[in-house]
């Protein structure tokens, strides 16, 4: 999966492009950890991921809850028909701010 990391004032928005599959899981893990400690809002541009597995969602979820914990909002954006679907049978459309 390929990334790209745009910082704007108070804002991080974050490219997702490609599979969020487990191979992609520790690496994005760790880049949001670093992202979350500089203690500014991210969004999260899904236009281009094509696909999400389990531990994708997993991923985003603790994201989710670090961002939270830290008092920032995280937003995704942009998600495709299939990754939408995905959100929707596992119930993460309720829990996560999708524009």
């Amino acid at each position: 999966m390929k990334t790209e990391i745009i910082e704007q004032n108070d804002l991080i928005t974050v490219n997702l492009e490609g599979e969020f599959d487990t191979a992609a899981a520790a690496e994005v893990d760790e880049m949001f950890r670093a992202l979350i400690e500089k203690d500014k809002d991210i969004d999260v541009e899904c236009a281009k991921l094509e696909y999400i597995a389990s531990s994708g969602l997993r991923i985003l979820l603790a994201i989710l809850k670090r961002t939270k914990a830290a008092g920032h909002k995280l937003t995704l954006r942009n998600l495709n028909g299939d990754i939408m679907s995905v959100f929707k049978m596992t119930g993460f459309v309720d829990l996560f701010d999708i524009q």
